[in-house]
């Protein structure tokens, strides 16, 4: 009797691919549906954040930087609530720190408006004195096309970067910058760690001793800048904070050139009246126009 063969086993492998005919069901087409949208989904956040740091990608602030500001790249930044809004930019809280929150620090987010950046309509008289590069950016301001009014929502957010990375290093009593994105600028954020901001120079009523003691800083501050060949352009008692006793220079967009700007004179009086009359309306004694004197002499218009 001969041997028979032995018969191969059929393996899992050896099986033909099964074909599918006819519509998906329902569920099937949920479930790739889902699989698509996975696989180009953004990668999720840690700590249900808003964004990664924008610290590689921004024009960053005087060097060497404070011990207190996050540089780690790991770092993320979370959106806290509206400080403040006004008629070019809005202010945000915002926390940067790192996931697991062994490092974070509260920053001012000031975002300046583009398209609808409407706002500036005194904007001419500020911008006497600044060159842009080309005749085609020249003329998109002039005209207020879109492409314009975009380009003046990043000037002024170039100018202040570039004001107060400048005051900021000769000692000058303002928020330290840490960085500049587009119309966007991270600084320093003034007030209290639970989030609580400083309370505007307006919104106080100084005792007799304190009044004399923020005047005191106010001049000190405007000398300063006079040395710097600045003016802040549209200071007030509404634009200074008043930081654990600290009187604090803010929203410094428009600051001005004094010698280049041809109405510099002008604007660095009229700083030195909107404060002089806040100060005068509860009492101080002073003298208004000996300080522009001196200023002007510290500028080197006289």
């Amino acid at each position: 009797m001969r041997d028979m063969p032995m018969r191969r086993r059929r393996r899992f492998d050896d099986e033909p691919e099964p074909t599918r005919s006819g519509r998906l069901t329902e569920a099937e087409r949920v479930r790739l549906s889902q699989l698509r949208d996975d696989a180009y989904a953004e990668p999720k956040i840690p700590g249900g954040a808003d964004r990664y740091t924008t610290w590689d990608t921004g024009e960053r602030g005087p060097s060497p930087y404070p011990d207190w500001v996050v540089t780690e790249l790991a770092a993320v930044d979370t959106e806290l609530g509206l400080l403040k809004t006004g008629k070019e930019a809005d202010v945000h809280l915002l926390r940067r720190g790192l996931p697991d929150s062994s490092r974070e620090c509260l920053l001012a987010a000031k975002r300046y408006r583009a398209s609808e950046h409407r706002q500036f309509h005194r904007d001419a008289g500020y911008l006497e004195g600044r060159r842009m590069r080309r005749s085609r950016e020249t003329r998109a301001i002039t005209n207020r096309t879109s492409f314009g009014r975009n380009l003046i929502a990043e000037q002024w957010a170039v100018a202040e970067f570039t004001a107060l990375s400048r005051l900021w290093t000769v000692g000058a009593p303002v928020p330290y910058p840490v960085q500049r994105n587009g119309t966007e600028i991270l600084l320093e954020f003034l007030g209290d760690h639970d989030g609580t901001a400083a309370p505007r120079l307006a919104q106080l009523r100084p005792a007799p001793d304190e009044l004399r003691d923020l005047w005191f800083q106010a001049t000190t501050a405007l000398e300063l800048l006079a040395g710097q060949g600045l003016a802040h352009g549209d200071l007030s008692a509404y634009n200074l904070l008043v930081d654990d006793g600290r009187l604090m220079l803010i929203d410094l967009p428009q600051v001005v050139d004094v010698i280049a700007n041809p109405r510099g004179p002008e604007f660095l009086a009229r700083d030195v009246h909107n404060l002089a009359d806040w100060f005068a309306g509860r009492g101080l004694d002073l003298e208004a126009g000996e300080l522009i004197e001196t200023l002007q002499q510290r500028a080197g218009l006289r």
